[in-house]
Order: C-alpha cells, then sequence, then structure tokens
C-alpha cells in the first residue's frame, strides 16, 4: 500500500475554467488495499442489486398484484416519484456529506442511514396494498440507495490517488450490471415468494453497507476546514455552471441520454416480455435474469481488458465514444427482436456496450469535477444524469407506447427503445467536445 505525501495546495482561486489535473484532499490518499475494495465492491453490488432488481422485476410484479387492469399506470407512479425524490436527494446528500462533521466522518453516517432507508424500502414494499403505498416504498428505496452510493462514489476521490482510481472507478461503473445480476438472481432464486424476493437483496444490501461503514478509515473533518456554505450557495447545491465548467457539463448531458436508453429497457423490461413476447408472468423473473445474466457476462468479458487498455494508453474519449454506439445499436436490436432468442442476442450486444461505458466513463468523471471541497456535492449532481432519465422515461413512455399502437401491439415497445436508441447516439457524440479529458 503507498500513499501521496502531496499536501492539498491552496484553494483561493478557482475561476479557471477546466483547470487541468486533479487536487489532493487534505491530508493524504489512502489507497487502501485488496480487503477494502473487495467490501467496498460488494457494498456497490450489492445496493444497485436491491435498487435495479426491484425497479426492474418486484415493483412491476408488485404493481400489477395492485391493480392487475393498470399495472403499467402503478409503476409509473412510483418509479416516477422514486425518481424526482432520487433527484433532490443525490445532491443535496452530496452537499451535506461534504460539510459533516462527525466523529463519525464525512461519508460513513450516509452509509449507515442508506442501510435503514433500504430496508425501510423493502419492508413498505411487501406492505403496500395501494399505490401510494407502492410509491412511498419506492421513494425509500431510492433516497436510501441514493445515501449509500453517494457516499461510496466520494470514497474514490476521498481515499484514492488518481493514478489508482481505475479499479474501483471501475466497481462504481459496473456496479449497475453486475448488481442487476445479483439481485435478480437472488429474486429468482425464491421465485414467485414476492416477499422473498424482495427481501433477500435488500437485507445483503443493508448487510454489506454496514461493514463498509465498520471498516472505513473515513476521513474526520474539522470545524475550520468546513467548506463554506452562505445562503446565496443554496441552489448551487443544484448546479454546476456549464460555462466556467465546460467539460463536467458535456459529461453530464452525455451521461443523462445513455441513461436514457438505460432507463427505457429497465424500467419496461418485464413488461415487454410478457405483452411482445409472450413470456408467463409466473416465470418471467427467470427470463430477466437470464437476459441479465447474459448482458452482465458480455459487460465483464470486455470490460476489465477496456479498462485495463485505457489506463495504458492514458485515453478515455475513444472507449467511451464507441461504447455508447454499440449499446444504442443493441437498443435498435431489442426494438426490433421478433422472438425471445433475438431479444437475448440484443441484450448481450448492449452488455458490452454498457459495461464498457459505464467501466470507463466514471474514471473521466472524476477527472472533470470542478471543485475538490464539493466532491459528493458535484458527484451527486452528476448523478443526476443517471437518476433523471429514470424519472423522465416513466412520464413520456405512455406517449411512446402509444405511438402507432393497435388492438393486435396495444403496446408499441419498439418506439420507446428506438427513442433509447436515438439518446445513446447522441450521447456517444457529445463527448467529441470534451476537452480536459483526452
Amino acid at each position: 500500500m503507498t500513499t501521496s505525501a502531496v499536501k492539498a495546495p491552496n484553494h483561493a482561486d478557482r475561476s479557471t475554467a477546466d483547470a487541468p489535473g486533479p487536487v489532493p484532499p487534505p491530508g493524504r490518499w489512502r489507497n487502501p488495499g485488496f480487503g477494502f475494495l473487495a467490501i467496498f465492491a460488494l457494498a456497490v453490488v450489492a445496493v444497485s442489486g436491491a435498487l435495479i432488481s426491484n425497479a426492474v422485476l418486484m415493483l412491476a410484479l408488485k404493481a400489477a398484484e395492485i391493480d392487475p387492469a393498470n399495472g403499467t399506470t402503478v409503476l409509473s407512479i412510483a418509479v416516477g416519484v422514486g425518481s424526482i425524490a432520487s433527484l433532490v436527494a443525490a445532491p443535496v446528500i452530496g452537499r451535506f456529506s461534504d460539510r459533516t462533521v462527525s466523529r463519525l466522518g464525512r461519508r460513513r453516517p450516509y452509509l449507515v442511514a442508506g442501510s435503514l432507508l433500504l430496508a425501510l424500502g423493502a419492508v413498505l414494499t411487501v406492505t403496500a396494498t395501494s399505490t401510494m403505498g407502492l410509491t412511498l416504498a419506492f421513494v425509500a428505496t431510492s433516497v436510501g440507495a441514493v445515501a449509500a452510493l453517494s457516499a461510496c462514489s466520494a470514497i474514490i476521490p476521498d481515499q484514492y490517488q488518481p493514478s489508482r482510481r481505475g479499479t474501483p472507478s471501475a466497481v462504481i461503473g459496473l456496479g449497475s450490471p453486475i448488481g442487476a445480476l445479483l439481485g435478480l438472481f437472488l429474486a429468482q432464486s425464491v421465485e414467485p415468494n414476492l416477499t422473498a424476493m424482495v427481501l433477500l437483496p435488500a437485507g445483503l444490501a443493508v448487510v454489506a453497507t454496514l461493514a463498509l461503514a465498520f471498516i472505513m478509515k473515513d476521513r474526520l473533518l474539522g470545524r475550520g476546514d468546513r467548506p463554506h456554505f452562505a445562503r446565496k450557495d443554496f441552489f448551487g447545491t443544484f448546479w454546476v455552471n456549464p460555462r466556467k465548467n465546460p467539460s463536467y457539463a458535456w459529461v453530464w448531458w452525455s451521461r443523462f441520454l445513455i441513461f436514457f436508453g438505460i432507463a427505457s429497457v429497465n424500467a419496461y423490461q418485464a413488461f415487454y416480455l410478457i405483452m411482445s413476447l409472450h413470456i408467463a408472468p409466473e416465470t418471467v423473473g427467470s427470463s430477466i435474469f437470464l437476459s441479465s445474466l447474459i448482458g452482465t457476462g458480455s459487460s465483464m468479458l470486455f470490460a476489465p481488458f477496456a479498462v485495463k487498455f485505457s489506463n495504458k494508453v492514458g485515453r478515455r474519449k475513444p472507449f467511451v465514444i464507441a461504447a455508447a454506439m454499440i449499446f444504442a445499436s443493441g437498443l435498435v436490436l431489442v426494438a426490433l427482436a421478433p422472438s425471445f432468442t433475438a431479444f437475448l442476442l440484443a441484450v448481450a450486444v448492449i452488455g458490452l456496450g454498457q459495461g464498457v461505458y459505464l467501466a470507463v466513463d466514471f474514471a473521466l468523471v472524476t477527472q472533470v469535477l470542478p471543485n475538490p471541497e464539493h466532491t459528493a456535492k458535484d458527484l451527486g449532481i452528476m448523478n443526476l444524469a443517471n437518476s433523471l432519465p429514470t424519472s423522465i422515461v416513466p412520464a413520456i413512455a405512455p406517449a411512446l407506447l402509444a405511438l402507432g399502437a393497435s388492438a393486435a401491439n396495444p403496446q408499441n415497445f419498439t418506439s420507446l427503445f428506438g427513442a433509447g436508441a436515438v439518446a445513446g447516439l447522441i450521447g456517444a457524440l457529445l463527448i467529441l467536445p470534451i476537452r480536459k479529458v483526452k
């Protein structure tokens, strides 16, 4: 294990747009070893798994149980409101985390709070009997996941020097597809017991997050080192000036469009398989698990090589652009899939593009953060690009699903997935103007 002896420089002047090079936090980077990284990875994967498996599968099944005739509407409301809660929570939690003066540290309190909210969300999901009840459950789950993952994301620039951020950044990036696979595996292993399907992934997330909180050597923030905050800074909680930080802005919009495509598949995959490919509702969990297995396997096959090669050549942009275009091509194939087999082939293409994109892109993100004192807050705003599409897609999905709909095809999933593909292609192009990172 090595540490950097470089002390934080004076940050009095940060007005220069896209100032080159990362700035270390006060004190030294700990650069924790493999044991910490393993628990860190488990926490990220487990929290992502609890959130995504719930959103992709269990919420849809619970929505259909609450209102069989209007399950898609119930799902849209629950996911939409929960996603709006995430939008507000991400930068707010980040801002509070950056300024937390506590014996527990800056990030540990939010790991603990996140685990408690995940547990509450799971219980509320199981007991929900109405649209409002399911919506409240997903709000708790979403905010809990935001708290835990915001803390995990901030741990990387807190704990690792820039040259050693590749692997933990890949963990953050690949946490979603690997977590989805793990969560769906746990859920389908106890199918059709919906209570167990909800509680098992959530329980693992709670245990893993608390384990990370226990072993982490969190940096303590002295009151004199607390970042300045005045009333005029409140709206800065939700804002990074794109004129002063253009690279950050381009990355934000690129991620937003890529995650729009991801959300178009994730939120409606269960209904697509049931309505368009005629998968039985009783076995749709196994079908989604199989597709996740193929997609994640494709991600894991290529992403590690992409990360290693990206680190070696010192370039991020070409990998991110190529991965985004592959991902968009996979969405086109999903939109045109005539059978479950064709759908699985399309998922493999999506997995390839998504895995490389998520693995490399977060390392790019850490290199465009504008202010070392507001790491968690700025990462929280960046995470809005991930979560905002999950509220926008449910809001516009009914209109997209209605385009060209007929009695034989009452839900036009081709239109929905096609819109996601277009968004992905535009997202790839928005990487080109970035100047701060090669």
